[in-house]
């Protein structure tokens, strides 16, 4: 009975200080304009509901067919719907956006956040950008969209030796600068990064890409730190410079030291132009990797890599063609190379293999800018870790990729 008494004292008193509250004090601590709002009402209680903002939403599809061979032998005629990426982006204030890439792959079966920030202009050659951020290595990690490319496949360089739209979670800074005919960019991101099964793989080689497949570094993991500076000419064309280097192993683990920091780095010059007169566009790639590999492991894990591509698109013919007013024929010839293991064996003194060269021609068709048909002929030659004679691998590729 006397703690019922005391309970009902209490309450009461609570009662009557509320009542002495300034009523305009609470309409500014209600967190919503419905003062009846209840739990239940929370999906449309949000702040992109109220305020007006527009949220554009986009992306683009890339579908495939390929037939293609290696010493004759082929898997027969493939048809594949590689990816679909949706775009949602929105203005969240005149200097503060959201931009979001999420791909879905091989039909649903894999779904990535390659892309999820959000940007704060403080000024043109200073902005916060904070998510899951596209580490800016090489040209094609950022500019990737299948609709941009007169070809099926990405380069090798690209998805084989770096690891293609790779991201990751953290910050970074970035801004641009114009004059005149020239505009000049900067970024520099401090994010998660690499893990061992960049040498502890099943590929049995020195791999990048390997570590993609780990969804925990972007809740955890090592520290990468990647920048770019780039440069673009109205006519001349642009050129880029980038470099990322971080951790790849862990050292220590519970405050103990188990091995020695161990550290991957790259190096990746791009540039792309498009010549005078014969609107010839020509886009390349060059890529450079060292990385700390264990003494303990055996030649067989580089610990150098090297690699690139070249582009080359000329048009053919640009005119209107049934209801499309300009649409493009092109010529393209694609150029690649890649070693996953440059050097040499310490006891005979030879060149160490694992590494290829492939030549892809093509013909493009865009009815518009947003969409092309390409249908290309690849011949490849890979030779493996032991000099062996070289696998040829040969064959056609038609696909369609548009914007959405």
């Amino acid at each position: 009975m006397k703690l019922n008494f005391l309970f009902i004292l209490v309450f009461v008193g609570q009662l009557q200080a509320l009542a002495q509250i300034d009523s305009t004090l609470l309409k500014q601590a209600e967190p919503t304009k419905d003062s009846l709002a209840l739990n239940m009402d929370a999906v449309y209680n949000r702040p992109f509901m109220q305020s007006g903002k527009t949220t554009a939403v986009g992306g683009y599809l890339e579908a495939n067919w390929q037939h293609l061979g290696t010493d004759g032998v082929s898997d027969g005629h493939q048809f594949q719907v590689r990816r679909m990426t949706l775009f949602v982006a929105s203005a969240i204030s005149s200097r503060v956006s959201f931009m979001s890439e999420i791909e879905f792959e091989e039909g649903g079966k894999a779904i990535a956040i390659e892309f999820a920030a959000v940007d704060i202009e403080f000024n043109p050659l200073l902005n916060l950008r904070s998510g899951i951020v596209m580490n800016p290595i090489g040209s094609f990690n950022q500019n990737h969209d299948g609709p941009k490319w007169e070809f099926t496949d990405r380069p090798i360089s690209a998805t084989q030796l770096l690891p293609a739209t790779w991201s990751n979670a953290g910050f970074g800074l970035f801004g641009q600068y114009y004059k005149n005919d020239w505009k000049l960019g900067y970024e520099g991101y401090v994010t998660g990064g690499f893990d061992a099964t960049i040498v502890e793989n099943e590929f049995n080689r020195t791999y990048l890409p390997a570590s993609k497949v780990n969804g925990e570094r972007f809740m955890e993991g090592n520290v990468l730190f990647t920048g770019k500076i780039a440069a673009r000419h109205k006519r001349i064309g642009e050129l880029g410079i980038s470099y990322m280097a971080g951790q790849y192993n862990r050292d220590l683990v519970d405050g103990l030291l188990l091995d020695e920091a161990r550290w991957v780095r790259a190096a990746a010059i791009d540039f792309g132009t498009i010549l005078p007169k014969l609107n010839t566009k020509i886009i390349g790639e060059i890529t450079n990797i060292w990385i700390d590999v264990p003494s303990t492991y055996s030649q067989q894990f580089g610990e150098a890599q090297m690699g690139g591509f070249v582009d080359l698109v000329q048009p053919l013919l640009i005119r209107p063609f049934l209801n499309y007013n300009n649409t493009i024929v092109s010529f393209a010839l694609r150029l690649e190379y890649v070693d996953w293991n440059v050097g040499t064996f310490e006891q005979t003194g030879g060149d160490i293999g694992d590494e290829l060269w492939s030549v892809m021609p093509g013909l493009s068709f865009r009815p518009t800018q947003e969409t092309v048909l390409r249908l290309n002929y690849r011949y490849m030659s890979e030779v493996d870790f032991i000099g062996n004679p070289p696998a040829k691998t040969a064959g056609f590729s038609f696909g369609v990729s548009s914007y959405f």
